[in-house]
């Protein structure tokens, strides 16, 4: 917002908003809550997750520095149809409803990126709809970890840039935990990845590919 909007704009938006702590655990909003505003990542990692089934959770993407979240709920029926918690201790800014709908107006470089967003976005949802009516469960897990890796990056060390519990990949693979506990050992076996603790390095990239590629 604050890269997009014109620099007339700039004291409005320093005025309206605000700069709070999470923890890591901590739930920002759950699926249903009342929209009340809009959130960005300032510092930190949030899961944007909704619920699937009676007991499992789906992660639907990870927002990272500069990224917004809770932009779902903007129309219908104000409700967030999805919920956000911190991965990490970080920093969130958020604005309220009013004063983001009113940027929308005023600012139509945003509002068109904000747009293709929208637009990114809703491919990346087909995707991973269609990925999990099609792909196998060891096609997904390979598709998680390449775009985490993608998203995120490596370390020094060259394990991807982000440690998830195996639950967390499991609800972002669409999957369930013991499957993701016995599909990385398989991977481990083959030496595609390897781990330590949350740690994974994948080694070898195309054998990943392989197994999306073999799915579609």
């Amino acid at each position: 917002m604050c890269r997009n909007c014109l620099k007339q704009w700039q004291p409005a938006i320093a005025v309206n908003k605000k700069n709070f702590k999470v923890k890591k655990g901590e739930v920002i909003f759950e699926e249903g809550d009342e929209v009340k505003g809009v959130y960005f990542v300032y510092d930190g990692i949030v899961k944007v997750h909704k619920k699937w089934g009676s007991e499992k959770e789906l992660i639907i993407r990870f927002a990272s520095q500069g990224a917004i979240f809770g932009h779902r709920g903007l129309g219908g029926n104000n409700v967030y149809p999805i919920s956000a918690t911190a991965l990490e201790d970080g920093i969130i800014c958020y604005v309220d409803i009013e004063f983001f709908e009113s940027t929308l107006k005023v600012n139509t470089d945003f509002t068109y990126n904000l747009m293709i967003f929208f637009a990114n976005e809703l491919q990346e949802s087909e995707r991973k709809m269609r990925n999990l009516a099609h792909m196998s469960v060891k096609g997904r897990v390979a598709q998680a970890l390449i775009s985490l890796q993608s998203q995120f990056g490596i370390k020094e060390d060259h394990s991807i840039n982000i440690e998830l519990s195996r639950q967390d990949l499991a609800s972002y693979a669409g999957t369930t935990y013991e499957t993701v506990f016995r599909v990385l050992n398989e991977l481990l076996k083959e030496q595609v990845i390897k781990t330590s603790g949350k740690k994974i390095i994948i080694n070898h990239h195309d054998k990943l590919l392989e197994l999306t590629a073999e799915e579609l």
